[in-house]
């Protein structure tokens, strides 16, 4: 079975963005050794015209070969004309108010998005599949979630957008893997405990 990754950006406390889902901050980060970092291990995760930008887009998918986002995060591309932002990925948008999609390599997910990754989940194939956010797609797929690779900066956001919009329960997760970084990043990867 294929599994689901939440992989994702936040602050020392918890938060993907600020109240608005503004993250720009955090891309203060993003320096020759983090970007190295990410074009070697997680390529796929940077947007198709991103990958342009750095000359990878020709780098094949090493760990996901599907995306899902929320419609907060698709809307991010779509203020700037962009309408498949990963056309390096099969990608799927959860909402219930675009309703039409606006690009034919989007699929919106309007009903019963749990369903939809756990059919996802069921499919052949080595690749993973990306959550890339946000808070309320990963407060509704939080028991579908397989692997945390949480980014964290260093800063502190007080209050903002959290990494999981869902009631309290508690999920337990294991340590596998912890990157430092010079620029006071780090990145962490966690498996959940079955």
């Amino acid at each position: 079975m294929r599994k689901l990754t939440y992989y994702i950006a936040c602050s020392i406390d918890g938060f993907i963005g600020d109240p608005s889902g503004d993250a720009s901050s955090m891309y203060a980060f993003a320096d020759e050794e983090f970007i190295a970092f990410v074009t070697q291990e997680y390529p796929e995760t940077l947007p198709t015209h991103v990958r342009r930008g750095l000359g990878i887009d020709e780098v094949p998918n090493r760990k996901f070969d599907t995306i899902v986002q929320g419609r907060a995060s698709y809307e991010v591309a779509l203020k700037e004309g962009i309408t498949s932002p990963f056309g390096h990925l099969r990608e799927y948008v959860a909402s219930r108010t675009l309703g039409e999609s606006p690009d034919p390599h989007v699929e919106i997910v309007a009903d019963d998005l749990v369903g939809k990754v756990r059919e996802l989940k069921r499919e052949d194939g080595e690749l993973g599949i990306y959550l890339c956010g946000g808070a309320r797609a990963a407060g509704e797929l939080v028991d579908e979630i397989d692997e945390l690779v949480v980014k964290t900066y260093p800063q502190i956001y007080g209050s903002g957008m959290p990494m999981f919009a869902s009631g309290f329960a508690v999920a337990d997760f294991q340590l596998e893997d912890l990157r430092t970084f010079k620029n006071g990043a780090l990145v962490r990867t966690y498996s959940r405990k079955r």
